[in-house]
């Protein structure tokens, strides 16, 4: 643990020693509350929740959390600063669970910053509170899946471009894989328990139960298998990598 912790705090110190972090942070929040407010026309429904801020979610950690995770091993192959990395007295899992939870714990506090709009809604009404605690967990398991798929992505390139391209592309997959655009492809002359197994594996569909609050084990389930089979995947490309 205390490997992990070293690395972690290493890679939460880079995130905020750049602008991009910044950025990053700012651009999650207006975009949040432009959804929220605006597209999901929250003054027009008279209605004190957040189900369009958490309806939008998704769409956003398809674009954003790639973009946080572009980095984490692309950058350190492209600067040959893997090869000194394990060098070190650590494993290979140590590292990429300290380099994960470091991302997971900036996208956290991206969330974090997102609360004075639950507290606005309670100013305003008397929303179900239990349900939007449900939604934010759901949430960030959602945005651990999708940063565990960048993770995995980003070790099997040296170009951040290319390694955010093909992980915002693999996560669009999984998040239109219960959509019936892509279920009606298969339903055709696939056997049923086919379609119903593509369609278990989209994002949305889970997290739309569980932003109903419910948070069932199915859906805890799925997320943290997501989580478990990319980060190692992950480990098995970094463990290619420095053996060749």
């Amino acid at each position: 643990m205390r490997n992990i912790w070293i690395i972690g705090k290493r890679e939460l110190s880079a995130y905020f020693g750049t602008p991009l972090a910044y950025i990053f942070l700012v651009i999650f929040v207006a975009l949040s509350g432009a959804f929220a407010f605006y597209i999901g026309n929250f003054f027009e429904r008279a209605q004190a929740d957040l189900q369009a801020f958490f309806a939008y979610h998704t769409w956003l950690y398809l674009l954003l959390v790639p973009a946080v995770a572009m980095r984490l091993w692309a950058e350190e192959r492209k600067t040959g600063t893997i090869e000194l990395l394990m060098t070190l007295p650590i494993t290979t899992w140590e590292a990429i669970l300290g380099k994960f939870l470091a991302a997971w714990a900036f996208i956290g506090v991206a969330l974090l910053l997102t609360i004075p709009m639950w507290i606005t809604v309670n100013y305003l009404g008397r929303p179900d509170n239990g349900v939007i605690l449900a939604s934010y967990i759901g949430s960030f398991l959602m945005a651990g899946a999708f940063l565990a798929i960048g993770s995995c992505i980003s070790a099997l390139t040296k170009n951040q471009v290319i390694a955010f391209i093909v992980a915002a592309t693999l996560c669009f997959l999984f998040v239109m894989s219960g959509s019936d655009l892509v279920l009606n492809a298969f339903r055709g002359w696939a056997p049923a328990f086919l379609v119903q197994a593509i369609a278990s594996l989209s994002f949305i569909n889970h997290f739309d139960q569980i932003s109903k609050g419910v948070i069932g084990l199915p859906s805890l389930f799925f997320y943290a298998s997501m989580i478990a089979f990319f980060l190692f995947a992950n480990m098995i490309i970094v463990e290619s990598r420095k053996s060749a």
